[in-house]
Order: C-alpha cells, then sequence, then structure tokens
C-alpha cells in the first residue's frame, strides 16, 4: 500500500509508523488513521517485524484533529467535516474500530515515541500503545471539553486504565494542555528523554524486546494484560494463564528459553505468531 499520510519503514525487527503531515503538526484525518491500521496489519502478518514504533515528523507528534474546515470543522452531518473524518453515522455493532482496534489487537508491541506536541486525537491514538516515552519537548491535552466535544477514541477507557480515574478525570475535565514532566508525574508516559535521544530510545527498548522474549509469549502476555488488567476478579485469568503455560511448556519456545538461560547464552525462539499460537481456545483474547 502507498502510504501518504504517514510513513512506513522496517529497519532489522523494527517497523516505524511516522505521521507525516509536519506542515500541519501531523493534524490527524480519517486517511491517516486508515493508513495507522494498514500498516499495523502489515506488522502483525510478517513475522519478522516484533515491535512497531508510533512517532510524528517534524516538530509535532499530533497537533489534534484537522480543523482546517473552520468552525464546523467537527460536523460530518453536514459534510463538512467529512472529508477529514467520514460520514457522520454512528459505528454499526462490530464496526468502527479503526487505528484503534489495529492498535489494541496488534500481536506485535507498540511504542509511541512523543516527539512534540499530542494533543486531543493526538494523544488518544496513541492510548493502546504498550509503552509510551516522550520527548522534554513534548506537550499533552485531553482538550475535548474545551471543543464542546467528548473524550473519543475509546479514550474514556483507555486512560483510566493507563493513569487511574482520579487523573484521567483531573486532565479531561480541565482540558488543560500539560508538559512532559506532568505526563511522567502521572503516569501518562515511562520515561522523558532529551530530544536528539527519543528515537534512539524507543529503538533501544524495541531491540531489547526483539532480542530477548519469545514472539508468540509477548502476543499472548500483551493481550492478558490489556484484556484482563481491569477484570472484576483474576479467576477467569487464572483458567487461562494455567492452560497456556501448560501448552507452552511443552514446545520447543519454553525449551529454548531454559537452556538459553542455562548455557548463558542469547535465545533463538523458533516460534511464530502466524503459526505457533497454543492449540487452546483463545477466543477471550481475540485470537
Amino acid at each position: 500500500m502507498a502510504y501518504e499520510a504517514i510513513l512506513c519503514a522496517v529497519d532489522g525487527p523494527v517497523m516505524t509508523i511516522t505521521l507525516n503531515r509536519p506542515d500541519k503538526l501531523n493534524a490527524y484525518t480519517n486517511q491517516m488513521g486508515q493508513e495507522i491500521a494498514a500498516a499495523l496489519r502489515q506488522a502483525d502478518v510478517d513475522d519478522a517485524v516484533r515491535a512497531v514504533i508510533l512517532t510524528g515528523g517534524g516538530r509535532g507528534f499530533c497537533a489534534g484533529a484537522d480543523m482546517s474546515a473552520g468552525a464546523t470543522s467537527f460536523d460530518t452531518k453536514t459534510g463538512a467535516g467529512a472529508t477529514n473524518f467520514g460520514a457522520g453515522e454512528r459505528p454499526k455493532d462490530g464496526d468502527g474500530a479503526g487505528f484503534i482496534g489495529a492498535l489494541f489487537n496488534c500481536a506485535k508491541v507498540t511504542i509511541a515515541a512523543f516527539n512534540g506536541p499530542a494533543v486531543g486525537v493526538g494523544v488518544t491514538l496513541a492510548l493502546p500503545t504498550d509503552i509510551r516515552i516522550a520527548s522534554e519537548q513534548a506537550r499533552f491535552g485531553f482538550v475535548f471539553a474545551r471543543r464542546g466535544l467528548v473524550p473519543e477514541a475509546a479514550s474514556a477507557w483507555f486512560l483510566p486504565q493507563l493513569v487511574g480515574k482520579d487523573q484521567a478525570l483531573r486532565w479531561c475535565l480541565t482540558g488543560k494542555v500539560f508538559d512532559a514532566a506532568e505526563a511522567l508525574r502521572g503516569g501518562l508516559v515511562s520515561e522523558v528523554v532529551a530530544p536528539d535521544a527519543l528515537l534512539s530510545r524507543a529503538r533501544e527498548i524495541a531491540l531489547e524486546i526483539a532480542e530477548n522474549t519469545a514472539p508468540v509469549s509477548v502476543a499472548l502476555t500483551r493481550r492478558l494484560i490489556w484484556r484482563f488488567g481491569s477484570a472484576e476478579d483474576p479467576f477467569d485469568l487464572l483458567k487461562l494463564d494455567s492452560a497456556l503455560n501448560i501448552a507452552l511448556g511443552a514446545g520447543p519456545d519454553v525449551k529454548e528459553g531454559v537452556q538459553a538461560f542455562l548455557e548463558k547464552r542469547p535465545p533463538s525462539f523458533p516460534g511464530k505468531v502466524s503459526s505457533d499460537l497454543p492449540d487452546i481456545d483463545l477466543s477471550s483474547l481475540g485470537l
């Protein structure tokens, strides 16, 4: 697929998706969302890709929704905003997940590297990523209430999962824009680095995962945490993780992991996400 609103590059085990509307501070459009989803689907079916980095081109990560249509930018019913955001219809059941669904269901580790301002959908589009780091120049804002909107992209679910309900309410109800240091204190990002170190640090994290972990194990682990991290009790998870470890324990990845540990060498896991998921019911993980 030819991309216009993003750049997509694969270097070794790492795919980097770069939002590519730098003259608009990477303002979000429907086309951008579709291209992000397509790139993630590409990563999912490529066993050579172990991690995906999502970042922005130029001096911003994503300034939010494209408001070039002025006051009617979000009016998709009359057509003014339809070009950027699609027709003004509610998604049908099971539909409409788009890039959020692609991130949430991705079998590979996803890392957001916030290089600059990330406001509105510019920050919510990255909430389903597994690891989030920021440049010292990054700024964040859940500004929806200041525009007469409500948090979108399922962020009213994702944000409390990441930072807790109290912090999510504070940021969303005030709509304030805050710096990377506050994002770190609040748990939105796990570390803040110098601007020129951001992408190298994101790649370092990606390579640490690629070189030391089993692809099948990582795909299952991220699904377990995302799907069960907010469950009311642990009992369904206890049944599933026990079954998973029984199945995995008899397979080649675990044998290689243990042998590599005993021999004090890096592991070389043979399992592939495309073909070697355990032969048990994984419907609760969406697999």
